[in-house]
C-alpha cells in the first residue's frame, strides 16, 4: 500500500510541471476576457436619449409594434431552438467517445458568444444604423453605441433587436463546432467563440446590416448589396471560420493516409442526423421569415415558401444524385442537400419568385457535394460534419442567387432575369470582401488562441476520446455490475 502510494505521489510530481503553464493559460485567457468585459463597461460613455424601456410610448405611437414584437421574437425563439438541431446533426455524425465535448461546445458557445455580442458585438454592428434608440453613433466601418443595451439602448425595441441578432451571432459561432471536432480543446473553441461574437461577425455585419458602406454602395443603378436573412453575413461567415479552424488544428488522427487520401471515420448515431435536420429545416421558418422583423410585412408567406421549395428540392436532388452514384439512397446526403438549399435560399428568399427557389435548391445540392470534395481530397482538410461544404458553399451560392434571381417585386430587387446586371456585380464584390475580411480575423483569432492557451488536445486524449479527459464524464457509460459476495 505504501508502495502505491509513493508511487502515486511521484506521478503527481512528473505531471505538475506540465500541468501548470497549461493551467497559468486558462487562467490568462479567462482574465483577458473579464478585462475586456470591466473596460468596456465602465469606459464606454452611454449615449443618452429617450429610450422606452416598457414600450408604453412605443404601443402608443404604433399599435401594431406589439404584433411585430410578438413575431420577432417568437422567430428569434426558433433561431435558437435550431442550436439543438446543430447539436443532434454534430453529434451523430461524430463518434460516441467525443460527444460529452460535442454537447459542451453546442451548448457553451452561443452562451459565450451571446455574451460577447451583447457587451461589444451590438453596438459595433449596428451602431450608426439608427434603427432603435441608441444605435445612433458610428460610421460606415464601425458601430460605437448600444454597448452592453446600457443607456438609450435600454429600449424595448432595441432590446427585441439585439435578442433576434444574438441568435444569428450565435448560429455563426456554432458551425464551427463540427468542423473542428473530436480534436480542438474546449478552452480553445470557448475562446474562439467569444472573439466571434464580440468582434468577426458584428463588424462584417455592420458593413451589409447595420448602415456600413457595402450596405450603401452603388453600381450601375444597384443600392447596396443585398442579403436579407445571412447567407453571407451568417453562412459564410461561419463555414470560412470553420475552414480556417480546421485547417490550423489538423485532420484527426486516422483521416488521412500517407499518400493523402481520406478514410471515412463514420458517425455514431444515424437516426440523430435526421433528427438535427428536422429541427434546423424547423427554425429555418424563424430565420428567414422572421427577418421581415414585422408580421404586417405579409411578404412572409413568399419567404416561408420560398424556403421549404429550396430545402425539399436540395434534399431530392442530392439523394437522387447518391442513388446514381452508388446505387443506394443515402439519407445523410439527403440532410446535407436539405441544408444547402436552406443555406443558399437564406439571402434571396425575400427577393425571388418560388420557381426560382426551387431551381437555387437544385444547384445548392452539387454546389455543396462539390465543395465537400474539394475541401477534402485537394485542401486536405478534415470537416467531420461538412460545416464548410454546407454553410459556406451554399452561402456563397445564396449571394449569387440574389443578382440572378430577384424579380424586383420586393424593396426593387433586381437580378440578371430582369436585364440588370448592378446587384449581381455588388454580390461578387460582397462575397470577395467577405472572404478577406474572415480569413484574416479568424486567422488571428486561432492563432492567438493557439499561442495562449493552445488549440489540439493531445494525442493520448484525442485517441482516447475527449470526454474524458476533457469533462470526467462518458456521454454513454458502461453499465456497472457488481460481482457477487
Amino acid at each position: 500500500m505504501k508502495h502505491r502510494q509513493l508511487s502515486s505521489v511521484k506521478e503527481s510530481l512528473k505531471t505538475a510541471p506540465l500541468r501548470t503553464p497549461l493551467l497559468k493559460r486558462r487562467w490568462f485567457m479567462a482574465l483577458t476576457m473579464l478585462l475586456i468585459l470591466f473596460v468596456a463597461f465602465w469606459g464606454v460613455p452611454a449615449i443618452v436619449h429617450a429610450a422606452d424601456p416598457t414600450g408604453t410610448d412605443t404601443f402608443n405611437a404604433d399599435p401594431n409594434s406589439a404584433v411585430n414584437m410578438a413575431w420577432t421574437l417568437i422567430s428569434g425563439f426558433l433561431v435558437w431552438f435550431m442550436q439543438l438541431g446543430f447539436a443532434f446533426l454534430g453529434g451523430g455524425l461524430i463518434r460516441a467517445k467525443n460527444q460529452t465535448n460535442y454537447w459542451t461546445k453546442s451548448f457553451m458557445d452561443f452562451c459565450i458568444a451571446s455574451l460577447g455580442f451583447w457587451a461589444f458585438g451590438f453596438a459595433l454592428m449596428f451602431g450608426g444604423s439608427k434603427l432603435f434608440s441608441g444605435l445612433d453613433a458610428g460610421n460606415a466601418i464601425i458601430g460605437y453605441s448600444g454597448f452592453f443595451l446600457s443607456g438609450a439602448s435600454y429600449d424595448v425595441s432595441t432590446i427585441m433587436m439585439w435578442f433576434f441578432q444574438m441568435v444569428f451571432a450565435a448560429t455563426a459561432a456554432t458551425i464551427v463546432a463540427g468542423a473542428v471536432a473530436e480534436r480542438m480543446k474546449i478552452t480553445a473553441y470557448l475562446g474562439y467563440s467569444f472573439i466571434i461574437g464580440a468582434l468577426v461577425y458584428p463588424i462584417y455585419g455592420h458593413w451589409v446590416w447595420g448602415g456600413g458602406w457595402l450596405g450603401s454602395l452603388e453600381i450601375l443603378g444597384a443600392v447596396g448589396v443585398k442579403d436579407f436573412a445571412g447567407s453571407g453575413v451568417v453562412h459564410m461567415v461561419g463555414g470560412l471560420a470553420a475552414l480556417i479552424g480546421a485547417a490550423m488544428v489538423g485532420a484527426r488522427i486516422g483521416k488521412f493516409n500517407r499518400d493523402g487520401t481520406p478514410n471515412v471515420i463514420k458517425g455514431h448515431n444515424l437516426p440523430f442526423v435526421v433528427i438535427g435536420t428536422f429541427i434546423l429545416f424547423f427554425g429555418w421558418f424563424g430565420f428567414n421569415a422572421g427577418s421581415t422583423l414585422a408580421a404586417t410585412d405579409l411578404r412572409i408567406s413568399v419567404i416561408v415558401v420560398n424556403t421549404f421549395l429550396s430545402a425539399v428540392t436540395g434534399a431530392i436532388v442530392a439523394l437522387y444524385w447518391s442513388l446514381a452514384r452508388t446505387g443506394k439512397a443515402d439519407i445523410i446526403a439527403a440532410c446535407n442537400g436539405s441544408l444547402a438549399g436552406l443555406v443558399a435560399i437564406t439571402a434571396p428568399c425575400a427577393f425571388v419568385p418560388p420557381w426560382a427557389a426551387v431551381i437555387i435548391g437544385a444547384i445548392a445540392a452539387p454546389v455543396m457535394m462539390a465543395t465537400a470534395w474539394f475541401v477534402e481530397r485537394k485542401l486536405k482538410v478534415d470537416d467531420p460534419v461538412g460545416a464548410v461544404a454546407v454553410h459556406f458553399g451554399g452561402g456563397l451560392w445564396g449571394l449569387l442567387a440574389v443578382g440572378i434571381f430577384a424579380d424586383g417585386t420586393y424593396l426593387g430587387v433586381k437580378g440578371l432575369i430582369t436585364g440588370e446586371v448592378g446587384q449581381l456585380i455588388l454580390q461578387l464584390i460582397n462575397i470577395v470582401v467577405l472572404i478577406a475580411w474572415v480569413s484574416i480575423t479568424a486567422f488571428l483569432t486561432f492563432y492567438f488562441v493557439k499561442k495562449t492557451i493552445g488549440l489540439r488536445a493531445s494525442r493520448e486524449e484525442e485517441l482516447q476520446g475527449l470526454d474524458i479527459p476533457e469533462h470526467g464524464i462518458e456521454a454513454y457509460p458502461a453499465d456497472f455490475v457488481t460481482a457477487p459476495e
